[in-house]
Parts: structure tokens; sequence; C-alpha cells
């Protein structure tokens, strides 16, 4: 086999690919998804071509070899059918839809605070919770006005159209995908102690330019937790605005695709 460039989006098995690729004199190219990059890509720029970047900052940081492509957005996110997306849930029209994730390794502290005050979300919202594999509970299924799912495929398309806000922790390719679809979101990035402080960066990044509403997990309680989601709601308009401004979902993943092509020659 002799490919004619290698692509890596970080993480610790890549670097023995890269420096196996760079002996041979393979074109690299690498991709960093979040504000700063990881010790993988950090030892890999060395030896790339071209360094792929989602946030403006990490390419300022990174120098001359960098350039901001943004994060991938997948198509089938972008043709969700929103009435579909209801009809799935058996919500009505004229209420918002709150769609909570919690990512693999951030869903049981994310759950344990929606379920905390479920009662009172559910007054002011039509509620679509993604709760992670054994996680879901049997006595919420006939809960009126509240969706679980373990995990959602297909699917995830048609919920996300529905939902009106977002509330989930801040990976980047997350949250890029809500931005692409103008989405309001309230994040909750996993605290530093459970990774190495890039989710609470990358959501710094996106409140700052006006996309989202950050709560650190060290200040949620109930009480926060209901209100900035109604905050975050109220403030939709804005957001919405400030999303529009920027063209996420298209153009730059053409500009991606045109490095990978390019990288060989």
């Amino acid at each position: 086999m002799n490919p004619h460039v290698c692509f890596s989006k970080g993480g610790f098995v890549s670097v023995p690919v890269v420096l196996a690729c760079a002996l041979k004199k393979i074109p690299i190219v690498i991709h960093e998804s979040d504000i700063t990059p990881g010790l993988a890509n950090r030892i890999s720029q060395k030896y790339c071509k071209v360094m792929c970047t989602t946030f403006p900052e990490a390419a300022k940081a990174a120098g001359a070899k960098a350039i901001v492509t943004g994060s991938p957005i997948r198509p089938e996110i972008l043709n969700g059918d929103k009435i579909r997306g209801m009809i799935l849930c058996g919500f009505e029209k004229g209420r918002p839809v709150l769609l909570i994730m919690g990512g693999s390794s951030g869903a049981k502290t994310l759950n344990e605070a929606v379920d905390s005050i479920l009662d009172l979300l559910i007054e002011k919202f039509q509620v679509i919770h993604i709760r992670g594999e054994g996680n879901t509970k049997p006595e919420l299924d006939l809960k009126a006005g509240y969706q679980q799912y373990a995990y959602v495929k297909e699917e995830l398309p048609h919920l996300m159209a529905a939902a009106d806000l977002f509330l989930s922790r801040a990976g980047a390719n997350a949250i890029f995908e809500f931005a692409a679809l103008s989405k309001p979101m309230l994040l909750i990035p996993l605290p530093t102690n459970a990774s190495r402080g890039n989710q609470t960066r990358n959501a710094n990044s996106f409140e700052e330019k006006g996309w989202a509403k950050v709560l650190l997990q060290e200040n949620m309680n109930d009480d926060t937790l209901l209100k900035t989601l109604l905050e975050t709601l109220n403030s939709s308009n804005v957001i919405i605005e400030k999303l529009n401004e920027y063209d996420i979902s298209n153009g730059l993943y053409r500009l991606f695709q045109q490095i990978i092509l390019n990288a060989r020659l």
C-alpha cells in the first residue's frame, strides 16, 4: 500500500502512523478539533504539511502551517426534518423543544442535574434527552413532554431539526454541528479534572463570539441550570443572528477537502 497523503485527527495511535509516513516522505495533513492542540497533534505538527484547525485561536497559536477550515459537518445533520422529529417524540407545536446531549464521558452528571429539575423543565420545554447507553429510566417513558433515548443514529438529524435549544457538553465536533444549524446552546463543559481543559476553552470561545451561553459545572445547581436555560432561550434571536454571520456549514468543508487533495502536490 502506497498512500498519497496521510490524514490524522490526533489521538495517541496516530503518532506512529504519522512518523512512519514522515520517514517515507508521504505528505501529512492533521486536523485539530479543539481550541488548543492535544499532545499527539503537537508532536505531529513538526512533520505535517498543513495543520487544519476548527478554531481561529488554534491556527493563530500553531503558526505558518495552520489554516482554519472549521469542523467537517456530517451532511445528514443539515438535512433533518423538523416535523418528522416532532412526530418521533409525540410533541406538539407551539412549545419550545430542548435537546439534551451529555456525550459519552459527560452524560452522568448532566443527566442527574436534568432529572433533579425535570418537572420544572417540562413546564417550560418539551424535552428530548439523549442519556447514553444504560442510563435510561423506564419510569420516565410515559412522562408527557419528555422523550428519552439511550442512543440515536438515523433519527438524530430530525431530532436536532426539531430542537429550539441545545443543552450539551462542549466537545468541538458537537458544538460546531449545533452552530451549523444556527441553534442556540447552553454549554456545560467538562471540568478540568475530567479533561485537559479544552472543553472549557471551546465553550468560552463560543460565548465570546455570541454563539452560546456557558454554565460551569462547579456553578451548576437546580436554580442556576433552569435560570441559565431560560436566559439562553430568551436570547435565541440574538444568538441566531450572530451564528448566521458565519458560514459554518458550507465552504469550510470544501476547503478542507481541497487541502487534502493538494497535499500530495
